[in-house]
């Protein structure tokens, strides 16, 4: 990508389209702009490959704005390549650091529209694992689970109400790009969204440390039916199978799933212990839960 004959560089980190994009950190005017902001090379190398794919497509644009130093450019020619007839404006590292929400931002962000994801979207392509968090509040958390079931081949992913914002900076950083894989629906009712999911023939198990039922027994049975169909199914009528449909439940990082939650799924995982740790952090037993899964069904 050449940037001869380019605008000049930003260099104002006072000008009100800085000052504009500075508020799309915040949760409110992330709600009135129906923005939110991508930074660092691999949020936006993501962000613009999308785009790219949705412009070919006569779809919907994703970045409405990219902002990057020619020096960031020159160090990662493919986001050149990727920019190259794009939103793009030369900025200096000072306009940028006024722009992002890192301390020290790295030399590229966008201005990206917010995802119009429903439940209804996502059941209507009959998925086979579905990631929800319900009350998740931790931004990295939310990022790792989200990351999590990208890398596990998962559907889509679900937020309840009283969740993070996942479009928050710190948790877009948290995805590396994940949340431009797949679909993400946001503020979801609880008791709406895990009956959506029964009707449409999902399985509802709970990420549960206290659960009855044992992930590595479930995995155990999967494996068996798979080398000797008619066998492993000892769980008796009703036992979970990791290789159907399955949405998983994943709880606040504090209080866990709660009463209602818990009632509302069908079966209770633990991720079993070996050694003497109290508990696993709920974006690790998230991606022990979902790739659980996604093997049981990619076998099966």
């Amino acid at each position: 990508m050449s940037l001869a004959g380019s605008p000049a560089a930003m260099s104002n980190p006072r000008a009100d389209r800085v000052r504009e994009v500075a508020r799309l950190a915040g949760r409110s005017g992330r709600a009135r702009a129906g923005q939110f902001l991508a930074e660092g090379p691999q949020s936006v190398r993501e962000a613009l490959r999308l785009h790219r794919e949705r412009a070919a497509a006569g779809g919907e644009p994703v970045v409405d704005q990219l902002y990057a130093t020619a020096e960031c450019l020159d160090r990662s020619p493919d986001l050149a390549d990727l920019a190259e007839g794009g939103p793009l404006r030369l900025a200096t590292d000072e306009v940028l650091a006024a722009m992002a929400d890192t301390v020290t931002p790295q030399g590229i962000l966008a201005v990206c529209r917010m995802p119009r994801a429903t439940l209804d979207d996502v059941l209507s392509r009959r998925p086979r694992l579905v990631a929800v968090m319900c009350r998740v509040q931790d931004p990295g958390n939310a990022g790792t689970i989200l990351r999590a079931a990208d890398a596990a081949g998962a559907d889509a992913v679900l937020l309840t109400e009283g969740s993070v914002d996942i479009f928050n900076p710190k948790a877009v950083r948290s995805t590396a790009g994940s949340l431009f894989h797949l679909p993400v629906v946001t503020g979801l009712p609880f008791g709406e969204g895990a009956a959506a999911l029964r009707a449409a023939g999902l399985a509802i198990l709970a990420a549960d440390g206290y659960g009855a039922t044992d992930l590595d027994a479930l995995q155990d049975r999967s494996a068996a039916r798979r080398l000797a169909p008619g066998a492993g199914n000892d769980g008796g009528a009703g036992a979970a199978r990791l290789e159907a449909p399955t949405a998983w439940l994943f709880g606040n990082e504090a209080a866990g799933l709660s009463d209602a939650e818990l009632a509302a799924a069908d079966h209770r995982v633990a991720v079993p212990l070996y050694g003497v740790a109290e508990s696993l952090n709920v974006g690790t037993a998230a991606t022990v839960c979902l790739y659980a899964s996604a093997r049981a069904q990619r076998r099966g």
